[in-house]
């Protein structure tokens, strides 16, 4: 029957996530379609069929979808599942709103944020802060599913692609919800979930002024800045630099935690990363036990002493 990705988008490129998705769906079986929904956004359409693995995109252009909004995506996307094995979406802030209220459309079970495709109808998933690795079983007729992007390698893309482009007349609009507005977060830096280099503090840094140490340092290693959620909840950066359980998830292949405990919620969001490097004064913090490289030192004097010599 295949496997119905949805994609995730600005309604002008296709974003990262998706591109990690298409791989999982891959695991399961290799009739892969993309459903692109959005508003003016037919050259994601044309994005989207040059990933590898797909062949098909369905488009459903209309200003109903131009702000992705759960209430007119979800019976979209109930409608087509039937045709499809499988539904899976990037488990984003996106796509863990949309997904859900589809498998109520459909009355089946949601599986959230998997990490590993044992089978068609067998997934694994983290749970208790990433302390077990859940193995889930599913009888329901088509399967839902969001998928934890760091778990799987970006599917290649290629000019030319011979996936072909289906337009959708159907539209849902239900008048329930409205889009008001969004303030982005303006950056030169890598997005936080897609960076090769990720600089973190937290509480240790004391002050707002201070996280401005590792933005010098993040900036010669071409990286993003991220936090603990002590560091935002003590007002010292905006939440949505936010890394671990209740933040973003992370895999970069350097991650430098500067000042930061490593509270088991901070840890799930991160300790997939390829190398870690710990900067703590304080010996015992449990962020020593996941990294690769510790150093037992005042922050103060080594983030200068660094940024100076990189």
């Amino acid at each position: 029957m295949g496997i119905l990705v949805v994609a995730e988008h600005d309604n002008s490129h296709l974003k990262a996530a998706t591109l990690n998705a298409v791989t999982a769906a891959l695991a399961i079986d290799s009739e892969i379609t993309l459903l692109v929904a959005g508003s003016n956004c037919s050259e994601v359409a044309s994005e989207a069929a040059n990933v590898t693995g797909v062949g098909k995109v369905l488009l459903a252009d209309d200003p109903a979808y131009a702000d992705r909004l759960a209430e007119n995506l979800a019976p979209l996307i109930a409608e087509i599942a039937p045709g499809y094995s499988h539904v899976l979406a990037p488990a984003t802030t996106t796509g863990k709103n949309i997904l859900p209220r589809a498998a109520a459309l459909l009355d089946v079970q949601p599986i959230s944020d998997i990490v590993s495709v044992e089978s068609a109808d067998t997934f694994k998933r983290p749970i208790y802060a990433g302390n077990v690795i859940a193995t889930v079983k599913s009888a329901d007729p088509i399967k839902v599913l969001t998928v934890r992007t760091t778990a799987f390698e970006a599917a290649a893309t290629t000019e030319g692609g011979s996936a072909g482009i289906e337009s959708l007349d159907s539209v849902h609009n239900d008048g329930n919800s409205a889009f008001v507005g969004e303030e982005l977060a303006v950056s030169e830096r890598p997005e936080l979930t897609s960076a090769n280099v990720v600089v973190s503090g937290g509480r240790g840094l004391a002050s707002s002024e201070n996280f401005q140490m590792l933005g010098k340092l993040a900036d010669k290693l071409g990286g993003a800045i991220g936090a603990s959620r002590a560091a935002v909840d003590a007002g010292f950066v905006p939440n949505d630099m936010q890394v671990g359980q209740t933040g973003k998830i992370v895999a970069p292949d350097l991650y430098i935690a500067v000042g930061i405990s490593g509270a088991i919620q901070h840890l799930a969001g991160m300790k997939d990363s390829k190398v870690i490097v710990a900067i703590n004064k304080d010996e015992e913090a449990p962020i020593f036990q996941v990294a690769d490289y510790g150093l037992v030192a005042d922050l103060f004097d080594v983030i200068p002493e660094l940024e100076q010599k990189l």
